[in-house]
């Protein structure tokens, strides 16, 4: 297996083919937890063979009881979201396994070093960067007008898409991380892929437009594995009718060729919003 890196706290290159099989067998030792996380999330590392990486764990014990999803499923969607993502070639999740550790079983995300890029924000008007994508205006509590906006990015862009396949309830923008690579990661997809409608997002700046043909390509390609390997490994984390629902979801999205705009029947952005 090839060295992700040799001691704690140097970045792990994602793409690298060893950090699977390293964040799926290595030895996982927690080191602390994320006391701002919703459910029991917690800081560690995992080694093997000399390699070491900085990883998020979430257990399934530690996950808080929602009305609308079942019990004990977070972390399998988690890791349902990444297998799409990785399938599709659309957005990019950090390489994400289902695994056990100190407190059973749960998911293990490998832990990306953020830089200070800023793809989502709350700006006045006259402040957004000619080249951002307004969302929502509103206004303050003294009446001045603000708007939530984010970066054009092409990348950006393949993350909002994935959001619509995985109907992502909780895209906010700290769930968004710029990696030290350049590259743009999702993060916390644990209430996802849902059968019912409820995508809440903060990457609504593409509202209405073309997909364009290299999506469209990429979501039949997506369509295609759904009926085979691809189907077969989220029935591991999803019920049937959950990956009968993206499947449809899949077929709209390529019938449409645009994407959606809110309609307006739920909330459309999450909150708060970061």
């Amino acid at each position: 297996m090839a060295e992700a890196h040799s001691e704690p706290g140097r970045p792990v290159d994602p793409a690298d083919p060893a950090v699977a099989e390293l964040i799926t067998r290595g030895d996982l030792e927690v080191r602390g937890r994320i006391v701002d996380a919703s459910n029991l999330t917690v800081f560690g590392t995992v080694e093997l063979d000399g390699a070491v990486a900085d990883v998020v764990y979430k257990p399934v014990s530690g996950e808080r009881p929602l009305w609308d999803f079942p019990d004990g499923t977070l972390a399998g969607r988690e890791v349902a979201t990444a297998l799409i993502a990785e399938a599709a070639e659309i957005g990019r999740v950090s390489p994400t396994v289902l695994r056990d550790g100190p407190f059973g079983e749960g998911m293990v995300q490998l832990w990306i070093d953020v830089t200070e890029r800023e793809l989502v924000d709350v700006v006045a008007p006259e402040e957004l960067p000619d080249d951002w994508r307004v969302v929502l205006r509103a206004e303050d509590q003294e009446g001045q007008p603000l708007v939530v906006a984010h970066a054009d990015d092409p990348e950006l862009r393949e993350l909002a898409i994935l959001d619509i396949v995985v109907n992502n309830t909780d895209r906010k923008g700290g769930h968004i991380l710029p990696g030290p690579d350049g590259r743009i990661y999702g993060i916390d997809h644990g209430i996802c892929l849902h059968t019912d409608p409820k995508l809440r997002t903060v990457l609504w700046g593409w509202a209405g437009e073309p997909l364009g043909d290299d999506v469209l390509d990429k979501l039949r390609k997506l369509r295609w594995a759904l009926d085979r390997d691809l189907g077969a490994s989220l029935s591991q984390h999803l019920t049937r009718e959950e990956v009968t629902a993206l499947t449809t979801r899949v077929d709209g999205l390529v019938e449409a060729g645009t994407f959606p705009v809110p309609s307006g029947a739920w909330r459309a952005i999450p909150w708060p919003l970061f």
